[in-house]
């Protein structure tokens, strides 16, 4: 758990965090056992995949798992653990924290993962992302039917009935190491 000596807007932005970081353990964990190993960030990976037809083999789809990979390798690496070691919650969010918030791995490591995915929702190319797409990729990640419409609803803060690829990555950053509470990245998989 992410913890420190501090009181007031400080302590509610780490116990925002923490609950991101939950969800965001929650969306590997996908067999509800409490760890989460190297094979589970892949099953992520390759439920969306499948859900967008998309063979792991394609380029679309090594670029997808190859992040996934480097996700797992940051994650297990600041922990000073092996890749085939699995992780606790309290271990994913101490790492997700060193790795992604206050590490230096966010850029070159979480980012590619996260364009990866956003791009495999943009299939025709245009850089916009519409509802069936963003609904496809939160069925992934196990985000409940109704949640999908409402988080569409709050990241679409134009109202265009579309996202751009660039406002997802965006909401992607908010999501997993922003504290601001009003980040509109808050609702990337429905509401907290």
């Amino acid at each position: 758990m992410i913890t420190q000596s501090v009181s007031g807007e400080a302590l509610v932005a780490i116990d925002l965090l923490n609950h991101k970081l939950d969800r965001a353990f929650d969306h590997i964990d996908a067999n509800g056992r409490g760890l989460v190993a190297r094979e589970d960030l892949l099953g992520l990976g390759a439920r969306i995949l499948v859900g967008f037809g998309e063979s792991p083999t394609s380029v679309t789809g090594k670029s997808l798992v190859e992040s996934f990979d480097g996700i797992w390798s940051a994650l297990t690496g600041v922990l000073g653990q092996d890749v085939d070691a699995s992780l606790t919650r309290d271990e994913f969010r101490e790492a997700m924290a060193a790795a992604f918030v206050t590490g230096g791995h966010y850029e070159p490591v979480f980012r590619p993962a996260t364009v990866a995915v956003a791009e495999l929702c943009d299939g025709d190319g245009d850089g916009r992302i519409g509802r069936p797409e963003f609904r496809t990729m939160l069925t992934a990640f196990g985000t409940a039917y109704d949640d999908v419409d409402a988080a569409f609803d709050r990241l679409d803060r134009t109202g265009r009935g579309t996202l751009g690829v660039d406002e997802l990555v965006v909401a992607a950053r908010e999501f997993y190491g922003g504290d601001d509470p009003n980040a509109s990245g808050n609702w990337l998989f429905g509401p907290l």
